[in-house]
């Protein structure tokens, strides 16, 4: 446990007013409080005449300030440089800190603590659950342990070089994941341009099926729980089918959409929006599914192997061309006109799947340090709260 003394918020932050009449033809920067304690965001600007309180309030930097109703799920925080002289509703809280008894920044990475948040936020009362409040007496009456100020500057200060190298790590830990999906890019390009101009066939002629589903009546509302899978984009990733987050429709809708029904194998193509692009294989255990309006299904013939397919799709040079085409004046997405029209290099069966075995044990070796990369990134994500732990019980 804690060796510092408990030290009510009372005793060290005084509760101020600093409210003042709207004024139709002022503009007001709004400010607001991030939810799970991730502190003070600068919002957007407001005339005075587009929004009816009849009053707002001022915020200085290094302000203490809390949501009312927000309470319960951590709207806790310092008021940052960048949010002086904001303003906010009157549904917020704004204490000025004793900083003579207090660090800011201590007080700040406090309230970034879980278990912390947590325990004052659950004082919060009222019948419903997203609008109960926690009153200022009842928030004024918990309290933190405190040490000496110096102690605490010490103790920010070891929070803070600890997180810098925290920073470090992560950004180093981004660098190389880009830097693995250059690899894989790099070597599905040198795969594809290393060819003695092979023979090129249209797509189109290569294929029993082309074109995209649609979204059933509804929307998301009227996903059952279980069911057909219902392929999204967000379950196409660059050569990856992602089962996390799959949706599902009933039998009688599935039966209904039977013109995008898929088969294992299908090779599946992003046509809209972000994702645009991001190809995958239909997954071999995967017997019965259906797309939303998308993705593209693309069925080619026997003399195509879906996955030599998809990893030309998915060579830089075609990613380029399908962007470059996405971002044509009116165009709203790929089409199956497009799509057909692609000339795909054709080689004998066997020669494909040498390359498909190819470019999967590279994809192998790519998965293997993502996945040491994520558990890396866990582990990363992991220390903060662990040092933050560590610096309220004084074992820092």
């Amino acid at each position: 446990m804690s060796e510092f003394p408990i030290v009510s918020f009372s005793q060290i932050l005084r509760r101020v007013g600093r409210f003042e009449p709207r004024n139709e033809l002022a503009e007001y920067q709004f400010a607001g409080t991030y939810s799970f304690a991730r502190g003070i965001f600068r919002g957007e600007k407001k005339l005075g005449s587009t929004f009816s309180l009849p009053k707002v309030q001022r915020i200085r930097s290094e302000d203490f300030v809390y949501c009312k109703i927000m309470a319960w799920e951590g709207a806790f925080g310092v008021v940052p440089l960048e949010c002086d002289d904001c303003v906010m509703s009157g549904a917020f809280v704004v204490y000025e800190i004793d900083r003579s008894r207090v660090d800011p920044r201590y007080l700040n990475y406090y309230f970034k603590v879980p278990v912390h948040w947590e325990n004052i936020g659950r004082q919060s009362t009222g019948t419903n659950v997203r609008r109960r409040s926690l009153h200022p007496n009842q928030f004024e009456a918990t309290g933190l342990p405190l040490p000496p100020l110096v102690e605490q500057r010490r103790i920010v200060a070891k929070i803070d070089e600890l997180a810098a190298k925290i920073e470090e790590a992560s950004t180093l830990r981004q660098q190389t994941a880009e830097e693995t999906d250059a690899f894989m890019d790099s070597g599905v390009r040198a795969v594809f341009t290393g060819f003695n101009e092979p023979k090129q066939r249209a797509l189109g002629d290569l294929t029993t099926k082309i074109g995209s589903g649609s979204t059933p009546p509804g929307g998301r509302a009227s996903y059952p729980a279980s069911g057909v899978p219902f392929i999204r984009s967000l379950n196409v990733r660059m050569r990856r089918f992602e089962w996390k987050g799959i949706t599902f429709i009933d039998r009688n809708t599935h039966e209904r959409m039977k013109g995008t029904q898929v088969s294992p194998n299908d090779v599946l193509l992003n046509i809209t929006g972000a994702s645009i692009g991001r190809v995958a294989c239909v997954p071999a255990d995967l017997i019965e599914g259906n797309v939303n309006q998308h993705v593209s299904i693309i069925r080619p013939f026997p003399e195509l192997d879906s996955k030599y397919l998809m990893y030309w799709l998915s060579q830089p040079s075609i990613q380029e061309f399908i962007n470059n085409e996405q971002k044509g004046a009116t165009r709203q997405g790929f089409t199956k006109s497009q799509i057909e029209k692609f000339q795909v290099p054709i080689l004998s069966l066997s020669e494909q799947q040498r390359i498909v075995t190819e470019l999967d044990a590279l994809q192998a070796k790519v998965d293997n340090v993502k996945r040491i990369e994520v558990e890396t990134s866990e582990e990363l994500e992991a220390l903060l709260p662990s040092i933050l732990d560590k610096a309220f019980k004084g074992e820092l």
